[in-house]
């Protein structure tokens, strides 16, 4: 009888020794690494067992058998939401599941610059986001897709204004690209779009144009006035002959000259070929530099070359006799550099 009372004791005792293992467990420690956060990612349609082997395998948590328990008792094993998660490093097992379980996401901020081609932004979406870059490219190649937006295959990345986007890691890529497309609506104002007007541009003429000027300066105060060569050149029927458009045909952006023969290179992109602008941008202008488009001052300038001090800044003319003079100061300042470059060597 003793012996029976003794065991009725010990019971209570390891089932009250068990629940403070198990509670210690859930709310204290049970990270794995040694950063201050550490991000992780729930892929859409991960069952539990999928969200603990990826937790384990990123070094996140290090009681798997006990987040199981956790996540079961919890409903976060019939609750599982995709995402990107940010894990403070000391986090219990608790908070982890409470975060992962309301789908409290850490946003990526999308970052984008100067890109030249939609392969360039397709696999940025895809470095960054769950969708990869092949759908991204299915959409900017669908005229049926783009043709609500008042796009084309040729024209979509004239939506795509550089800025900083937070977007949900993932959103699908036609949710990115919806937004990114709206995020244009929204920059293109009535001002912006009055301002394109009075240079006979569309928004859509006026972001190509800039793409040019951007591939060719990066001197702020030149951009306006290399603006206003190509819009002089555009109001008389004259070749843009822009040499980036050359590039961008030529897909070769390592081009530092270009030769006679690279303008040989057929494409409706080749502006010594075709009068107008090109089909479609040739990079993602900046905002300042589609405003230096726009905000352009009226010259009487046909031409420009780079300065012989080669520091960037370039010499505008009216005449082409002028140009010619100023084309020749560059054209030796520029064997004398490559002459400088040889005998250093």
């Amino acid at each position: 009888m003793a012996k029976n009372n003794k065991i009725v004791k010990i019971i209570p005792f390891s089932f009250f020794l068990i629940l403070v293992i198990i509670a210690v467990s859930f709310f204290t420690s049970d990270t794995n690494f040694n950063e201050n956060k550490k991000f992780f990612y729930v892929d859409t349609n991960s069952d539990l067992n999928q969200v603990i082997t990826n937790l384990v395998a990123n070094g996140v948590i290090k009681s798997p058998v006990i987040f199981r328990w956790a996540a079961k008792i919890t409903g976060y094993e019939n609750n599982i939401r995709p995402g990107k998660y940010q894990i403070e490093n000391g986090s219990n097992i608790f908070s982890i599941i409470k975060k992962l379980r309301t789908g409290n996401q850490t946003v990526v901020k999308l970052v984008i610059n100067k890109l030249r081609t939609k392969e360039d932004f397709a696999k940025k979406i895809g470095d960054n986001f769950e969708c990869d870059s092949a759908e991204v490219m299915a959409i900017l190649n669908n005229e049926d897709s783009l043709k609500k937006f008042e796009l084309d295959s040729n024209t979509a990345m004239t939506a795509i204004i550089p800025n900083t986007y937070q977007i949900l890691w993932n959103t699908s890529a036609s949710g990115i690209i919806k937004k990114l497309f709206n995020e244009k609506e929204i920059f293109w104002n009535e001002q912006r779009r009055k301002k394109a007007l009075s240079l006979n541009l569309n928004p859509k003429e006026a972001y190509i144009l800039a793409s040019i000027v951007e591939e060719e300066t990066n001197k702020e105060s030149d951009k306006g006035k290399i603006a206003s060569v190509y819009l002089n050149r555009l109001e008389i029927g004259m070749k843009l002959a822009a040499d980036p458009t050359v590039k961008f045909a030529m897909k070769d952006f390592s081009l530092k000259r270009i030769y006679f023969k690279h303008l040989e290179f057929s494409s409706p992109y080749n502006t010594y070929q075709h009068v107008g602008l090109p089909p479609g941008p040739i990079c993602t202008p900046s905002t300042k530099t589609i405003d230096a488009v726009l905000n352009s001052d009226s010259t009487s300038y046909l031409f420009f070359v780079a300065k012989p001090d080669l520091n960037g800044f370039s010499n505008f003319s009216t005449t082409y006799k002028e140009h010619l003079h100023f084309a020749k100061q560059y054209q030796q300042a520029l064997d004398s550099f490559t002459d400088l470059k040889s005998n250093l060597k």
